[in-house]
């Protein structure tokens, strides 16, 4: 058996449903069904191992301090998880010091308020506080953006104000891609993708894009990379390889797809680039974006 290429995870997911506070991950939702249970460290593991995945970025799933310090209790319990963005109330001076008390723990990498869930979609423009923003840049912490395309205008606006704070956004700012690209969100997402990636300090995550397809993928197929191929061009084209970071989104992976399919439709769409370029995208670009330590490609 051929050893598989050396990979990063820069974005997953675990959680517990008896803690609580995972108030999107309902029961009476039929379509998150297949992943209403409990996911943890050892259901990830073998897919790790598997497929040479050495090191994790754990994201948030909830909106309370609580779940960030129990992400911090499970990277400490387990040597794959090298980064934690967690959460935190942007708008609440008193979290200064909440992003201060975290900062001394290595495995805290940054914040990811979940943009997507709130009602005002320029949020990240106007509410957040001037001094928990400070405190990111301080502790040398990244933001990370849970956005939709008629989010990017407001995203746009949040960079070009803190230009020095490093910000990925996820899971490509969610194209529509199940609308087809001939929908309205297509113009606002070319149109912010366009206008971030000339930011320096803005990097993208290429995850969860077999969820917002749909039906237009299933596992490992041809139709996968082809409803994927426009995205992906897209990226490249004003984020260069050296920009882009790959990420399963697991488990909500499994909503769509496995994670062998996931990195079977990356692997094709990323065929054709040079060894260090795919190296980047599949490592090099999260372990630099995060500042991870170890686990030499």
């Amino acid at each position: 058996m051929l050893t598989p290429p050396v990979r990063i995870d820069a974005h997953h997911h675990f959680w517990q449903l008896r803690r609580g506070d995972y108030r999107w991950l309902r029961p009476d939702v039929p379509e998150l069904a297949p992943i209403h249970r409990d996911h943890g460290p050892a259901d990830l593991r073998p897919l790790l191992e598997r497929h040479g995945v050495v090191q994790t970025v754990l994201v948030q799933a909830a909106d309370s301090e609580a779940e960030t310090d129990f992400m911090l209790g499970l990277a400490r319990e387990n040597d794959f998880v090298g980064g934690v963005v967690g959460w935190v109330d942007m708008t609440r001076p008193a979290s200064v010091d909440t992003l201060a008390r975290w900062a001394d723990d290595p495995h805290f990498k940054g914040v990811r308020p979940m943009l997507q869930d709130l009602p005002e979609h320029d949020w990240i423009a106007t509410r957040p506080n001037a001094d928990v923003v400070r405190a990111l840049h301080r502790h040398g912490l990244r933001f990370e953006a849970l956005v939709q395309p008629w989010h990017l205008e407001a995203l746009l606006a949040f960079v070009r104000t803190w230009p020095d704070l490093p910000v990925m956004i996820d899971h490509a700012a969610k194209p529509q891609l199940a609308l087809g690209w001939q929908s309205d969100w297509a113009t606002a997402w070319r149109r912010g993708i366009d206008a971030l990636a000339q930011c320096p300090n803005v990097c993208c995550k290429f995850s969860g894009l077999l969820t917002e397809a749909g039906g237009a993928t299933r596992a490992g197929g041809d139709d996968g990379g082809h409803a994927l191929r426009p995205v992906r061009d897209a990226l490249l084209e004003r984020f260069g390889a050296g920009r882009i970071a790959w990420g399963s989104d697991w488990p909500v992976l499994n909503l769509a797809a496995d994670y062998t399919a996931w990195i079977e439709v990356s692997d094709a769409l990323f065929a054709d680039l040079s060894d260090a370029e795919r190296a980047g995208i599949r490592h090099d670009n999260a372990r630099r974006f995060y500042a991870l330590a170890g686990h030499d490609a």
